[in-house]
C-alpha cells in the first residue's frame, strides 16, 4: 500500500492520496514527489496555510474541488483567476483570494496528527514561512 508523508515545519503527518476522487491531480502530483516548498499563513481563507506556486502548471483542471476544505484536507488550486497554490486546512476555511472565492481539488488527506494542525497555523502566522515536504515512504 502507498504511504504518503507530509512534513510541515518539522511536524510529520501520515497522509493518503484521494486517487478515486481526484485521479488526475493525484497522478500529476505523484510524478513530482518529493515535492518541497514553503508555506505561509493564508490571507483571506481562514485557518489554513498555503504554498504560493505562481504560474507552476500541474496540467489538471477541476476535480473533487471545494471551497470549504476540512482540517487535514490538502487542496490544489490549478491556477486561473489567481496563482497556482496548495492549501492545507488546519481549521475553518472558506477558500478565497483577493479575486474572490476559489475552489481547489481535494487530493490529499492527512490521516494522523490532526490535533497538531493548529501548531502549523501558529508557526506560520508568528514565525513566517515554514518548510513543507510531500514524499512517499516505504510501507
Amino acid at each position: 500500500m502507498e504511504r504518503l508523508r507530509v512534513t510541515i515545519a518539522g511536524l510529520e503527518f501520515d497522509a493518503r492520496f484521494e486517487r478515486e476522487k481526484a485521479p488526475a491531480t493525484c497522478a500529476a502530483f505523484a510524478t513530482r514527489l518529493p515535492f518541497m516548498g514553503k508555506a505561509v499563513h493564508v490571507r483571506w481563507s481562514g485557518e489554513a496555510v498555503w504554498m504560493p506556486l505562481g504560474d507552476y502548471a500541474f496540467g489538471v483542471g477541476y476535480e473533487n474541488h471545494t471551497s470549504y476544505p476540512a482540517p487535514g484536507q490538502v487542496i490544489l488550486y490549478p491556477g486561473g483567476i489567481s496563482e497556482t497554490e496548495i492549501l492545507i486546512a488546519y481549521g475553518g476555511v472558506h477558500f478565497a483570494s483577493r479575486m474572490g472565492q476559489l475552489a481547489g481539488n481535494h487530493f490529499i488527506t492527512l490521516t494522523s496528527g490532526l490535533d497538531r494542525l493548529p501548531e502549523i497555523g501558529r508557526l506560520t502566522l508568528w514565525e513566517g514561512a515554514q518548510d513543507v515536504r510531500f514524499e512517499l515512504v516505504a510501507a
